[in-house]
């Protein structure tokens, strides 16, 4: 029996004759040509008595098939979700819309005259509060204003109604148990991206900081369990969701509650950084002198900077791995790449205020705080954003399609949509949101390769946030690393440095590494001078590391050859690999336990701390050269090139004669970093498993104080107590010094003291 569905069409292609083309299967006998049966506010609408429960429509001009029709991807389809016994069927009426597929049960609603920035602008804001701009100024998520209202934002650019829904107004919308249309909350449209009605805004007086609340969408979503198309999902700008981990609400903060106080820190130049890779979990969690409730959290690292623990090692700033919202427990592999919102910190590492504290302590301590960012994939196992939003229908039903924000997948999940403007326009609000609302320094961007990320998002990414704060910090993971990074140069992106960590781990096991043979003589010199031959056009592009979260530790790797599974060498390759690490070109990194030589597989985030400090051999040595790092200009040149102006000079390569290191895997060179002989500096490194003996052209004549060597490491005053007088000072009449002998696996760094 025949039952009739209302069908209205807002005729945006401007059809003069509008008809609608029912079909039901590839039977000609079931098709019908309907003509409007009038026209409302809305726009034409069409009768027709439906032969089944299901069938797809789309319209075109006039009778009969010469048309034009809407175009292929406009097919839509209807499907009733009841049959009364009295005939009624649910939905009797429907709503589309010209260029969209979407079948709505509701009347769209109409955009309003303003767009969102001319409803925003006058809005009184709270300073330390960013207001999502990025794109065009949207206000998206929950925004405290001035006047205690709250400012609601959604981009949906396919719903035909969006409401909130929270604690404040008893979870009401419409459908929901105990139906109370007096409580809705019902967003309106306006004019946001691309100047097209896609953003959704509330100013409410009900809602405040700490309420939870979600969005709730009446189409342009996958159906839900009763085969409606709606849904309620957590705000994708949530700043923080709520404890219950089986409702994932989100909460409204408001950050301004913080008062900072951060000493007038400024964030260093790229220069000045040597980075500390960190897990918020596994930095603390097998810590027994941290407090149980801190172990694994925010507050554990931030007792740490307090007492003084980063200062003592040297290091300059603190590379936290992902912060966002995972849906993973926490444990010694749980390494937080698998973001599911980008601007809600881990419930599991404390509230928005603790890391707030720990940024401003690091920035009292003088530390620098860079965020990892994953924004190439997210989780595929609890992902809000997840066909949160729909771009056809057809995607509600591809498991390969993810809707707005994906496209296609990668090796760890689904590839985030990084090539789509809306898309970018998120990614980059919440980068906007960190350095606003938590006042950190920069941010480590994950696999930015070309085959996971689009680089003009990662390119327009560095541009925006430039502009945002000029001094941000910018690192990425990049392999193999790609040129077009570097932008100008010293205004590019820092690249986590392969070359120089696949040569450094082929040497220090004395062998082939992932296959590949760089256990040899070729591009030693590169991995040393920033690997300028490789892909970076400046120091600033490279950040040189031997151990990371995703890279086994030295004496793992090591131990991986047997003729080299020994303690004593373990600890002697480790202090190779940190000495070649901290005199390379470029900015140092080490990774959270590597201060120990820790000896750990990749991809294992605890680490075990040892009683006494004091007394660990590895640590005094390490904080001892890190320091060096910090204290002497000549252990971090920069520039484009400062071969070509002098300040660098290689003395010892295997591209020299023979008593200059010919054919060995060993590398030296001269710093100066200006005409004063007290700046100059000599470093020498030997990678061989035998002594390499060379002569020296130190270039200045008098005493050269050894600083540094595999065993100790002994500063000048007033750091330390080394001088000229010293037995193992090196004397030149003519700035040579002839049969110099490297010990196998060994490293010095040698500095002008004083005339002969």
């Amino acid at each position: 029996m025949a039952f009739p569905v209302t069908i209205h069409y807002d005729n945006m292609p401007g059809f003069a004759d509008p008809h609608v083309w029912v079909w039901y299967d590839a039977s000609v006998a079931t098709q019908d040509d309907v003509a409007a049966s009038g026209t409302d506010a809305f726009g034409p609408f069409f009768q027709v008595q439906a032969k089944r429960k299901d069938f797809g429509f789309k319209f075109k001009q006039g009778p009969g098939t010469s048309g034009p029709w809407e175009g292929d991807r406009l097919d839509r389809y209807y499907e009733a979700l009841a049959v009364t016994g009295a005939g009624t069927v649910e939905p009797s009426e429907v709503w589309t819309v010209g260029g969209k597929a979407f079948v709505y049960p509701v009347q769209p609603r109409a955009p309003e005259v303003e767009s969102a920035a001319q409803f925003i602008e006058p809005l009184p804001k709270k300073p330390g509060i960013f207001v999502p701009n990025t794109g065009a100024l949207s206000g998206l998520g929950a925004t405290p204003l001035a006047d205690g209202r709250i400012l609601f934002g959604l981009y949906q650019p396919n719903a035909a109604r969006v409401f909130v829904m929270g604690s404040f107004n008893d979870w009401q919308r419409p459908g929901a148990d105990n139906e109370d249309p007096s409580k809705f909350l019902e967003c309106k449209l306006y004019r946001g991206y691309f100047g097209t009605p896609n953003t959704w805004l509330l100013v409410t007086d009900k809602a405040h900081a700490g309420d939870e609340y979600k969005f709730f969408a009446i189409g342009g979503v996958p159906r839900d369990r009763n085969r409606r198309f709606q849904k309620y999902f957590p705000d994708p700008y949530s700043r923080q969701l709520a404890t219950n981990f089986a409702f994932n609400n989100s909460v409204i903060t408001d950050p301004t509650t913080f008062q900072w106080n951060e000493g007038g820190f400024q964030t260093p130049d790229m220069a000045e950084l040597i980075l500390y890779e960190m897990s918020v979990f596994g930095f603390t969690d097998l810590n027994l002198n941290i407090p149980a409730p801190e172990r694994g959290r925010f507050r554990g690292i931030t007792r740490r900077i307090e007492e003084g623990y980063f200062n003592d090692l040297g290091v300059t700033a603190l590379s936290l791995m992902p912060l966002g919202e995972v849906p993973d427990a926490q444990g010694p592999n749980t390494l937080g790449y698998s973001t599911s919102l980008f601007f809600a910190v881990e419930r599991d590492f404390g509230t928005s205020d603790d890391l707030r504290l720990l940024v401003e302590t690091a920035h009292r301590k003088g530390l620098a705080v860079v965020l990892d960012q994953v924004f190439n994939h997210t989780s595929n196992d609890v992902n809000p954003l997840y066909k949160m939003i729909l771009e056809h229908p057809d995607e509600e039903s591809d498991p390969a399609e993810g809707g707005l924000y994906f496209s296609g997948s990668t090796p760890w999940g689904n590839r985030i949509a990084t090539e789509k403007e809306d898309v970018q326009n998120m990614l980059i609000d919440a980068c906007k949101m960190y350095l606003t609302e938590y006042h950190v320094d920069g941010f480590r961007f994950d696999a930015t390769n070309t085959e996971y990320m689009d680089h003009g998002f990662v390119l327009r990414l560095a541009d925006e946030l430039k502009k945002f704060k000029p001094g941000v910090l910018l690192v990425a993971e990049n392999l193999p690393n790609q040129t077009d990074l570097n932008r100008s140069g010293f205004d590019g992106f820092a690249q986590w440095c392969d070359p120089f960590h696949d040569k450094m781990k082929a040497m220090l096991r004395e062998g082939v590494f992932q296959n590949s043979n760089f256990y040899s003589t070729d591009g030693l010199g590169n991995i040393f001078f920033f690997s300028h031959d490789s892909f970076a056009a400046h120091t600033n592009n490279v950040v040189n590391y031997c151990v990371s979260h995703d890279e086994n530790s030295i004496p793992f790797e090591v131990g991986t050859n047997p003729i080299l599974n020994s303690g004593p060498t373990k600890d002697r390759k480790g202090r190779l690999g940190l000495i070649s690490t901290m005199t390379a070109m470029g900015q140092p990194m080490i990774y959270m336990g590597e201060e120990l030589n820790q000896e750990q597989e990749r991809n294992i985030v605890t680490v075990h701390w040892p009683d006494d400090f004091d007394h660990h051999g590895f640590y005094q040595w390490g904080r001892r050269l890190i320091h060096l790092r910090r204290r002497y200009p000549g252990l971090k040149l920069r520039g484009y090139n400062p071969a070509e102006t002098g300040q660098f000079t290689f003395i010892v390569a295997p591209w020299l004669d023979s008593p200059h290191g010919g054919s060995q895997r060993a590398i030296g060179w001269r710093s100066r970093v200006n005409a004063f002989a007290h700046e100059a500096l000599v470093v020498l490194l030997n990678f061989e498993n035998h002594d390499v003996t060379v002569d020296l052209e130190l270039g200045i004549p008098g005493v050269w104080v050894k600083l540094a060597d595999i065993d100790f490491v002994n500063d000048i005053p007033p750091e330390g107590s080394n001088g000229a007088g010293n037995s193992t000072a090196l004397h030149t009449n003519d700035g040579r010094f002839g049969g110099f002998l490297m010990p196998s696996s060994s490293g010095f760094v040698y500095k002008w003291q004083a005339a002969g």
